[in-house]
Order: structure tokens, then C-alpha cells, then sequence
């Protein structure tokens, strides 16, 4: 042979090229393959270090997934991607809701769990370590239906106040940015009948919280509304144990291909929400 043929390898983004001889070929293809299958099983493991991938969310947070009351099912766009980073690792899944995004933290950092949904905070920061985006959700007021308050800048002036669930991401963003209005913290969010009557009694004039579940809860109520336009968007992102970058890596790795694929666009478009979008690609 007066020609060259050569194999290429690619190695931490590197590429490396040689030419054996056939029996060199060989003994290097089967050197080769014992190595990659090697590799199959750590991969797995450095994300589901047990064998299953135990991912938690917030639980009935639409824009991360939703309990059905009568059969248990969880579905929404954290379920979709919990499911296909199972399929991809060939391990099997369970999805757990918390109750707050402390037990959502305690349980990764005490390894009950491998990767938990959040919205980006920089206290959480503090706590577990955070991917980019896999969704932006809009966040947005709930007022009264005959209320003045009609965008989010009219919400921002002097005697307005606005409840809000106490560390929850858009309560840490209005007490950090509102100029005029206060804020009414709650330790757990009122139910919308209770909401309703503290509106009548004037306590708040407004209530905070994530788009989708406010859109959600001024269709079932008559008595409320949801204001024309958002205070601000925010990142719904994957958490993992504090300090644990091979599992963050994979984790980024996996979201920089569903934005690029469509993935992320095509599992919003199932969910049916209202205020979110997909993150674009990563600028190369």
C-alpha cells in the first residue's frame, strides 16, 4: 500500500493519528474497545454513583414538574430530563419532590440525592453547585381582577405591598431591586382562598411568584388576575453536591446539546406552560 490510511482518536479534544501495521491495528482495536467499555460503568457511576439516579424538585412547581394526586406520576420538564439522562447513563431513575429549596441542598449535599432543580440564586450558590439554564421562566405579580395595579412597574410605588414566600428566588429579587414597594414574607405560600381574602383586607396588594403557576391560578379563580408583563426572568437550572464538578460537567455537557437540539424546546412545548422559554444554544 503506497497510501497512508490513518485513524483518528480524539482525546480530551485533542486528536491523535497513526498508522500500524495490521496486526498493530488489530491489537490496538481490541486494547481500544476493552478501554471504552471500561469507561461505561464510571460514567454511570459518576452521575448515579448507587446504580439509580435519584434526582428531587420543588414540589408542584409547574415549570419543574408536577404530582398527579391519584396516581403519583411525575411529569413536566424535570421528569423529561431526569428520564433521558437515565436512558443515556442505562441506569434506571426515581424523581422525589422537597418542600423548599433547603431540602432540596441537604439532601445532595448528604447524598440522598444525585441532582436537584432550582432556580439560580447566589445564596444557594453557596450550597450546591449550579448549571446553565434549561429553562427561563418569567416571574410575575398576582393581584386582584379589579385591582390598578396593571403592570409590574405600577407594583413599585409607595404603600404597595406585596406578599412573597420568604427565601423563594423572586422574593430575594424584589427585596434586593424594588425602589418604593415592601415586602410581605410568608414562611409557606397561602392557599388562593386565603390569598383572595388577604387582598380584601388589604394585608398585601400583590403576590409574587413564578408566571406559570400565577397564570395558572387566575384561570381557576374569577377573583384574580395576573399582570400584563413580568418584573423579571430567571433561570430554572440542574443543582448537583456542592463541589462535585464531574457530575456538573456531565450535567452542562447534556444541556449544551438539548438547547442546541431542540430538546429543551420540544419538552416545553409538552409541558403547556405559560411565561417560560428555552435557553438559546451556548455561544461557541
Amino acid at each position: 500500500m503506497n497510501g497512508k490510511k490513518l485513524r483518528h482518536y480524539r482525546l480530551q479534544g485533542g486528536t491523535w493519528t497513526h498508522d500500524p501495521t495490521y496486526n498493530e491495528r488489530m491489537a490496538r482495536t481490541k486494547k481500544f474497545l476493552f478501554t471504552a467499555l471500561a469507561c461505561l460503568p464510571v460514567a454511570a457511576a459518576d452521575l448515579a454513583p448507587n446504580g439509580t439516579l435519584r434526582a428531587t424538585f420543588l414540589n408542584n412547581n409547574p415549570v419543574q414538574a408536577l404530582v398527579d394526586a391519584k396516581t403519583g406520576e411525575v411529569t413536566g420538564p424535570a421528569a423529561d430530563i431526569v428520564k433521558e439522562l437515565a436512558r443515556r447513563e442505562g441506569v434506571p431513575y426515581t424523581i422525589t419532590p422537597s418542600n423548599g429549596a433547603k431540602q432540596i441542598y441537604e439532601g445532595l449535599n448528604q447524598h440522598r440525592y444525585d441532582i436537584g432543580f432550582l432556580a439560580y440564586e447566589a445564596e444557594r450558590a453557596r450550597e450546591v453547585d449550579f448549571s446553565g439554564p434549561y429553562l427561563l421562566m418569567g416571574v410575575s405579580y398576582l393581584v386582584p381582577a379589579d385591582s390598578r395595579i396593571k403592570t409590574a412597574a405600577d407594583a413599585d410605588r409607595a404603600g404597595v405591598k406585596i406578599g412573597a414566600v420568604e427565601a423563594n428566588s423572586p422574593t430575594i429579587y424584589l427585596q434586593q431591586h424594588l425602589k418604593n414597594a415592601k415586602v410581605v414574607t410568608w414562611l409557606a405560600q397561602p392557599s388562593y382562598e386565603e390569598l383572595l381574602k388577604k387582598f380584601a383586607t388589604g394585608e398585601v396588594d400583590a403576590f409574587a411568584g413564578n408566571r406559570a403557576r400565577l397564570v395558572e391560578a387566575a384561570a381557576r379563580y374569577a377573583g384574580l388576575r395576573v399582570t400584563q408583563d413580568n418584573f423579571a426572568e430567571m433561570e430554572q437550572n440542574i443543582v448537583v453536591p456542592k463541589g462535585d464538578s464531574l457530575k456538573l460537567r456531565i450535567v452542562n455537557e447534556f444541556l449544551d446539546e438539548a438547547r442546541t437540539s431542540g430538546f429543551l424546546k420540544d419538552l416545553l412545548v409538552r409541558a403547556k406552560l405559560a411565561g417560560v422559554e428555552a435557553p438559546p444554544p451556548k455561544k461557541q
